[in-house]
């Protein structure tokens, strides 16, 4: 499949009224558990568009640009409304949260092994086992503060259980900056993954930062602020990955071809009819975004799309299913890593004046002061032990006591 060669038409054909607009909520005792991942997926995908858009209008002079980016940004935004009315009103804020976190998990283990570059799938490697925990965390204050077993909304397809802890996930920002990819040399593979990852984490920002004052209790609101600094640490790092040599107008085309891609992927894998028809219509949308990029590149910058995309056949689809396997074996083998700058060490290799320590110093002076540990302790004292669902023992013998959080692995 190559969007480029498929049928387009006009954008400002594709305004949708209200009643397309607002879409039949999923069940949530019934959807399949990637149909949410997918839908908050490319939700974010949108609002990365969306956002992306506004900024080039915000820097552009020419309003006759400007007013082409505003034909294709309402057309986003339409499809950005749609896809998130499919949340059900009975969801609750940390049942949607645990969709958000396997997410995050289950998407970072299967576009980090098929990332060709090793050092963006280190990049992904480091992040995951960050969200890994942070499943686990929400997941036992779901079971404290609910009663409900976290394990049934993820389907069994993901494990909860101890991942690098929090706590040790707070670096120096300085020690949040990637390397940036060069996408004239780059794999295909490479240029969609980095620009879905950092979406989706952005996702993720957005939604702590939005709800963190909004939860029910104090713990909660504690837990969501603090693992809310942590995705902005993670879209940093994403974020510094893609080229920053592309123009604007490049850079549209990418997020178009991106979105094309995402669509396509989600339509051939979803399982819900009414969902799958969703994604159809708004890979067709994007479709017709896309020439509209590329006849804009080809206005303004006089280059062509196969300038930017020789390559633009579809590489291997996104396709969601349980990384179980791959995610213990991350586990076992860079649970202790960590950053400086922008390589990536252990953390016995750290110097004791490193940046690391001078901000855990400042951020966590207390550890057991800290909200990631905090849940977990008081879950222990009410319950004599965590909660988890893992197939078998924790791949790391530091992190599989139940019965005490451990603040000290990927830390001390």
């Amino acid at each position: 499949m190559n969007p480029f060669l498929e049928k387009a038409r006009p954008v400002d054909e594709d305004f949708m009224d209200w009643g397309k607009l607002r879409a039949k909520p999923y069940n949530k005792n019934e959807a399949d558990p990637y149909t949410k991942t997918r839908i908050i997926l490319m939700n974010g995908t949108e609002f990365e568009a969306n956002w992306f858009s506004h900024q080039f209008h915000r820097n552009c002079s020419n309003n006759d640009l400007r007013r082409e980016l505003a034909v294709s940004r309402r057309v986003e935004k339409q499809q950005q409304m749609r896809i998130a009315s499919l949340k059900p009103l009975d969801e609750t804020m940390l049942e949607t949260t645990i969709a958000y976190e396997q997410l995050a998990v289950d998407l970072t283990a299967i576009l980090a092994q098929r990332e060709p570059d090793h050092y963006v799938e280190m990049t992904m490697q480091l992040a995951l086992l960050e969200d890994f925990d942070h499943l686990y965390r929400y997941s036992d204050l779901l079971e404290m503060e609910m009663g409900v077993r976290a394990e049934r909304l993820v389907g069994q397809y993901t494990e909860i259980m101890p991942g690098r802890p929090t706590i040790s996930e707070h670096r120096h920002p300085l020690d949040s900056v990637r390397k940036p990819c060069n996408f004239k040399k780059a794999a295909p593979i490479t240029k969609l993954n980095t620009a879905i990852i950092t979406a989706a984490e952005q996702q993720t920002m957005n939604y702590y930062m939005n709800i963190a004052n909004l939860y029910g209790s104090e713990r909660g609101r504690e837990l969501y602020q603090e693992i809310g600094m942590i995705e902005e640490q993670h879209v940093t790092q994403y974020g510094a990955l893609l080229d920053t040599r592309c123009s604007w107008l490049e850079n549209l085309l990418m997020h178009e071809y991106t979105e094309c891609y995402l669509y396509y992927s989600c339509m051939m894998d979803e399982c819900d009819p009414y969902i799958k028809k969703i994604w159809e219509q708004c890979f067709l949308q994007e479709v017709n975004q896309l020439h509209a990029a590329a006849r804009l590149l080809e206005k303004y910058e006089k280059k062509s799309w196969q300038q930017v995309m020789p390559d633009a056949e579809f590489p291997e689809l996104l396709t969601f299913s349980p990384q179980k396997d791959y995610i213990r074996q991350v586990l076992g083998d860079t649970v202790e890593r960590t950053a400086k700058k922008e390589e990536f060490i252990s953390i016995k290799e750290l110097s004791k004046d490193a940046d690391y320590y001078r901000y855990q110093s400042m951020v966590n002076p207390k550890p057991g002061a800290v909200a990631s540990h905090k849940v977990i302790e008081e879950y222990i004292t009410e319950n004599g032990e965590d909660y988890r669902y893992q197939d078998g023992p924790h791949p790391v013998a530091a992190l599989q006591s139940r019965t005490k959080d451990n603040t000290r692995v990927g830390r001390m």
